[in-house]
């Protein structure tokens, strides 16, 4: 029996029970490809169930406005995601005459959709033979074939991407290109994988090898930069002062809030002494401090923040700085990031 044919026995008998594979509509598949990007299934379900039950097409999707989108979307982390999402809807409305394309060469043009996404659409919603290539893909093949070039050079992804096409059922490529992937979710794990019980065992050069633990090979990233935010929690009778996230940076057009970088770790309200803080507070504010030095992982940073409550009266000038009091009774209609979002959960305001 083939790879592809052992692959999709086992899904047959093991496959989860997920709603987006009940269904062939391009656009619900879509959704649920964008969320469970860098998300686990578990996580990524809710938010799909919630998109869905608040758009439950393209058109309404596309028409709903971008902070909208980015609030449905709090929690979620990488928020790119979901701007990228609304840019695709829009421009599905306005190409497409809202009809969701299924085709791989048209979907992958779109924004936020690369190769990997560009083929589980196809395969998912139309049987186009397209080969999908994600983490657990990567991972099943790298074990099963005994590859170690690196996945993440080009010449890995090269390899990688033949190896994928020639295993590809091209009878059948949503049933094996789902099969494929629950196996290397389910059985075949990054960690404690379940060879013993494996169909495959006996074929797979990393079980026969013992090199399951080294397979696949990849190149570690460059040592993540590390950012040091300053948050101030500034109340006036029942409003609260919030700031907007300019573009070019993490969490674009997201709400925070106001903010102070510091380019170096601070102790206890030592932030009091700094420049950058007295030139907006002044020398005799006072300050609670609440939280400190709350390590959040980004891709390639490390945000260490803080939260402080100022304690004395604020005189806000716009001139100098673009914060805006909003109500209380409000703030939970605003698009804000994960850190935020998270000292909301806890904090009592």
């Amino acid at each position: 029996m083939s790879f592809a044919k052992k692959i999709m026995e086992w899904y047959h008998e093991h496959q989860r029970d997920l709603p987006w594979r009940n269904t062939r509509d391009p656009y619900k598949i879509w959704l649920s490809e964008i969320i469970l990007q860098q998300t686990r299934v578990e996580q990524g379900l809710p938010y799909y169930l919630r998109f869905v039950a608040r758009y439950d097409d393209v058109l309404a999707f596309a028409n709903a406005s971008e902070d909208d989108i980015l609030h449905l979307w709090q929690g979620l982390g990488y928020y790119s995601r979901g701007r990228n999402m609304h840019k695709t809807a829009r421009i599905v409305r306005d190409q497409y005459h809202g009809n969701f394309p299924k085709a791989y060469e048209e979907l992958i043009k779109l924004p936020g959709i690369g190769e990997y996404t560009a083929a589980a659409i196809s395969s998912f919603s139309n049987d186009e033979p397209q080969a999908v290539l994600d983490g657990n893909v990567f991972r099943v093949l790298a074990r099963f074939y005994g590859i170690d070039t690196p996945i993440n050079i080009p010449a890995g992804k090269k390899i990688f991407t033949q190896l994928a096409k020639d295993n590809l059922d091209r009878m059948h490529p949503a049933l094996y290109n789902q099969a494929i992937m629950d196996f290397g979710a389910l059985h075949c794990k990054p960690r404690s994988p379940l060879c013993q019980t494996c169909e495959l065992q006996l074929d797979c050069f990393g079980n026969v090898n013992d090199m399951i633990d080294v397979l696949p090979v990849k190149i570690k990233p460059k040592k993540s930069k590390n950012r040091y935010f300053h948050y101030f929690i500034i109340q006036q009778d029942d409003a609260i002062l919030m700031s907007k996230r300019g573009s070019n940076d993490v969490w674009e057009n997201l709400y925070e809030f106001p903010m102070i970088e510091i380019n170096e770790p601070l102790e206890g309200i030592e932030i009091v002494g700094k420049e950058e803080f007295m030139a907006i507070f002044g020398s005799e504010v006072q300050l609670e401090l609440l939280q400190t030095n709350k390590k959040h992982i980004l891709s390639h940073q490390n945000i260490f923040a803080s939260f402080y409550r100022i304690l004395t009266p604020f005189s806000l000038d716009q001139k100098k700085i673009n914060w805006n009091y909003v109500l209380l009774k409000d703030l939970d209609k605003l698009a804000k990031h994960k850190l935020i979002f998270s000292f909301l959960e806890t904090a009592k305001l």
